[in-house]
């Protein structure tokens, strides 16, 4: 049951976010997509020795499915230099220096309301990069971005617990 303080009634658009590195204050440049938030727990049916006819059902293990971001093409390396961490550390006997700082980071995914307060905030765990497309197809007869993307695998994540934001221009009746 929402909140008898909550005023808010329309659900906020999905076009309204920006994403940042966890610890970071500036966020990553361009990012125009962002999929994947899901989690799936499985199922474990037990039956009891007595009871041939019903079963019972227990949560088991909870997957993070990957998130992914895209991004048009600029000039940033961001992605490109966090995607080359693991190709580095797999290609490390090739004379390339290998680390594993920054391989792993968090990330932040906020979104914000049409006056461009913070409404929700996700904090993503221990992300990298499985998968990394420095450019879309390019296509001379398109009319189109381009555009590359990340696959980040994850441990999680967690949703902030933020005030709902008083909203400007909101009149209360009462």
């Amino acid at each position: 049951m929402a909140d008898s303080r909550t005023k808010r009634r329309d659900p906020y658009k999905n076009f309204r976010f920006r994403v940042k590195f966890g610890g970071g204050t500036d966020y990553i440049a361009g990012v125009s997509k962002v999929t994947g938030f899901k989690r799936s727990t499985e199922v474990i049916k037990h039956r009891s020795g007595g009871d041939p006819a019903t079963s019972t059902k227990l949560p088991g293990r909870t997957e993070y499915d990957p998130i992914m971001l895209e991004r048009g093409v600029t000039s940033d390396k961001v992605f490109e230099q966090w995607a080359n961490r693991v190709w580095s550390l797999h290609n490390s006997g090739s004379g390339l220096e290998s680390s594993l700082k920054d391989f792993r980071r968090d990330i932040i995914v906020d979104v914000f309301n049409e006056a461009g307060q913070k409404v929700l905030s996700y904090q993503v765990f221990n992300c990298w990069v499985s998968e990394y497309q420095p450019l879309s197809d390019l296509d001379a007869n398109a009319n189109a971005v381009a555009i590359q993307h990340i696959k980040l695998e994850n441990e999680g994540w967690v949703r902030e617990d933020l005030p709902e934001p008083v909203e400007s221009g909101f009149e209360d009746p009462a």
